[in-house]
């Protein structure tokens, strides 16, 4: 790709800001120069940004992530080697606040075209440090670990965006603009491929809705909070061992407490993910005479994944939820 292929960063900022968009940009010429092959350099800061602009920029992309498979994206440590390739591209997309060494290379690398995925939709808290230990979701109760909470946004709010398939669309609309604007000429494709992403992650959503509309239980144990937008959205309740920063260890009253609701809300299962430790979930299965299976963030792509995919994933979370539940 040619430079002139990329509009100047300003006009780029006022045109996305038109679409509702989180383009941010400096003043002047963006200052990358595409791939060799002419194809437009995107860095994205882990797997389900990664995926969605692979789906949308197609064939006139070139994406790189910054989060490796099997890193745990929490945990990313950034190289000045990636902050300095960050400046070399011709559009970053990343979500502000959870990955602070993301943040960071942002800043240091001067990149001027930025996407951040968090303002394409409405963040909210889910069980963060601050409120009472219960966020009252949907039609249920979502628990944190008492004095254990994260916060990863600016307002505490819960980042896990992307396991809420009609939250994931919306910002596929964004970024598909972003990329209609930051090059013109291959606008329509990029359409085209935003709308047919839209259109699977609905079909996705209806598949969730139809397949968790009538279950024997509505409550489920997970290692950490990162399905309160998943739980909200189907009207389920999420447990979390502790709270939306894996890292975080439950205290024994959480622990305790969480005995307490399993034995009420005919809890079978407690879930734990392939990128972080399962070693509470495993305490808390054998304290309490319950099952284990994955539930998975989708934080990053590995062999030990349930799929290949976005897509594949969520749909493996979908039949361990309908099994752990008990869909009637």
């Amino acid at each position: 790709m040619n430079v002139r292929r990329l509009i100047p960063a300003t006009a780029l900022t006022a045109a996305v800001a038109l679409g509702a968009t989180a383009l941010t940009a400096c003043s002047g010429t963006a200052g990358a120069a595409g791939t060799a092959d002419g194809k437009l350099h995107v860095t994205a800061s882990f797997y389900p940004l990664q995926f969605l602009a692979e789906q949308i920029g197609g064939d006139h992309v070139k994406v790189d992530t910054l989060t490796k498979p099997g890193v745990e994206p929490h945990d990313l440590e950034i190289t000045p080697k990636q902050t300095g390739q960050l400046s070399e591209s011709d559009v970053v997309l990343y979500l502000k606040s959870l990955q602070p060494a993301v943040d960071k290379a942002i800043a240091q690398s001067g990149v001027k075209n930025i996407v951040d995925a968090a303002t394409l939709t409405k963040l909210e808290a889910h069980g963060t440090s601050g409120e009472e230990d219960h966020d009252h979701a949907a039609e249920g109760h979502d628990h944190a670990a008492e004095g254990h909470g994260h916060s990863h946004g600016e307002g505490g709010e819960d980042p896990h965006v992307w396991l809420d398939p009609a939250k994931y669309a919306e910002i596929a609309k964004g970024f598909g603009a972003a990329l209609e604007k930051a090059d013109p000429g291959h606008a329509a494709d990029y359409k085209k491929n935003t709308d047919d992403l839209v259109a699977e992650l609905g079909a996705l959503d209806t598949e969730f809705k139809d397949g968790l509309k009538n279950t024997a239980s509505r409550t489920f144990i997970t290692t950490h909070s990162a399905f309160g937008y998943l739980a909200e959205r189907y009207g389920l309740d999420q447990e979390g061992i502790s709270g939306v920063d894996p890292e975080s260890e439950p205290s024994p009253a959480r622990m305790k407490e969480l005995q307490a609701v399993a034995k009420k809300d005919n809890v079978t299962t407690v879930f734990f993910e392939t990128l972080a430790s399962d070693k509470t979930a495993r305490t808390l299965a054998q304290d309490t005479g319950l099952r284990t299976d994955v539930l998975d963030p989708l934080e990053g792509i590995t062999d030990k994944s349930q799929g290949a995919d976005y897509f594949e994933v969520m749909r493996s979370n979908l039949k361990n939820l309908q099994k752990a539940l008990g869909t009637k």
